[in-house]
């Protein structure tokens, strides 16, 4: 008989992937999945998806290469098994381009994707507006594959998944020993977080399919991503901008930046606009608090406020909760052996 019981609130990339690490360390305990959208609704279904990191001010480095190094080796042996295509995830290879050359010429993340080198003087001459660019190897995953595929394998681990929408956690505490809260942009509300904000992107699929490498401005605003079935290009960073509507300025600003980087795009029919809102944060908020709830304290684990780097560091974070979780069950049970 399963004896505690957690619950994990959010079902994009982050909240998919600490529920599957929950349910797969920890069998002894019922792990249910309860979020209001499920792929492919969600933001994280938007993002283009590729492993590619920006560093976060307050986290200690070492954390964000073990959250980087983590992800990307659970990713790539996805990658190299028989599951490829079905999970959406792949390895592929490009540029990152700049326009001025940065003060950290290679990033934190260097390391831990393959033949990462800086770009020759004959490479950069295609982009005659970019003075210094990276090429490296990387891995692709796309949501609208991954999601229901980490959905899936939540499931045969033995997760339940509920859709339904929560406005509290209290309402959540008579039910459940242990919350997490991976809620995303609901964070805001939820937990009364004025730290996340919201950053709108939009991102066009287009097909293309004589491109097979990426090319990604460092900027962060400009990127072709070639995908399994069609190219993804992008894309805009708006903060604190809430609308959800397609804008036909944005597409035209799209199409006009990437066809700059990428001429052959001129001749690609589109076939989606989609826009997502990224939950935003000074620094991801991965920790665990003891929250008064109905006479007692119920221990809640977050783990949200990824921005747009949820697809990259989703499987390192979640370890890290996972790693709370059992702290708490440790504190619950003392002589269990987890």
């Amino acid at each position: 008989m399963k004896s505690v019981k957690v619950v994990v609130v959010g079902a994009g990339v982050v909240g998919l992937s600490t529920a599957v690490c929950i349910a797969e360390a920890l069998p002894f305990c019922s792990v249910t999945l309860l979020a209001d959208k499920f792929s492919p609704n969600t933001t994280s279904d938007v993002a283009a998806g590729i492993m590619f990191a920006a560093q976060f001010p307050d986290v200690p480095q070492e954390q964000q290469k073990n959250w980087y190094k983590d992800t990307f080796d659970h990713l790539l042996k996805i990658a190299e098994s028989k599951q490829s295509p079905e999970a959406g995830v792949m390895l592929f290879s490009g540029y990152q381009i700049f326009k001025e050359v940065p003060v950290q010429k290679k990033p934190i993340w260097a390391e831990f994707v393959f033949g990462f080198r800086l770009m020759s003087d004959r490479e950069l001459e295609r982009f005659p507006d970019h003075k210094f660019g990276q090429a490296f190897t990387t891995i692709k995953c796309e949501c609208t594959s991954y999601l229901p595929w980490l959905e899936k394998r939540f499931r045969k681990a033995g997760g339940m998944v509920e859709q339904r929408k929560v406005n509290s956690l209290e309402e959540l505490s008579g039910s459940y020993d242990i919350i997490v809260n991976c809620s995303g942009l609901g964070s805001k509300t939820l937990v009364d977080d004025s730290q996340v904000y919201s950053v709108r992107g939009q991102v066009l699929s287009v097909q293309a399919p004589w491109l097979k490498n990426f090319i990604r401005d460092g900027d962060g605003k400009t990127y072709i991503f070639p995908g399994i079935h069609s190219v993804t290009i992008g894309g805009t960073r708006q903060d604190d901008d809430w609308r959800m509507e397609v804008s036909k300025e944005d597409t035209e600003g799209i199409l006009q930046r990437c066809c700059r980087l990428e001429p052959s795009l001129s001749k690609a029919k589109i076939l989606h606009e989609w826009v997502g809102l990224r939950p935003s944060r000074k620094n991801p908020r991965v920790e665990r608090e003891e929250v008064p709830m109905h006479g007692r304290k119920v221990p809640v684990v977050h783990n949200y406020g990824h921005g747009g780097y949820g697809v990259t560091l989703a499987w390192g974070t979640a370890l890290d909760a996972l790693g709370l979780v059992r702290q708490c069950l440790h504190e619950m049970l003392p002589q269990a052996r987890l």
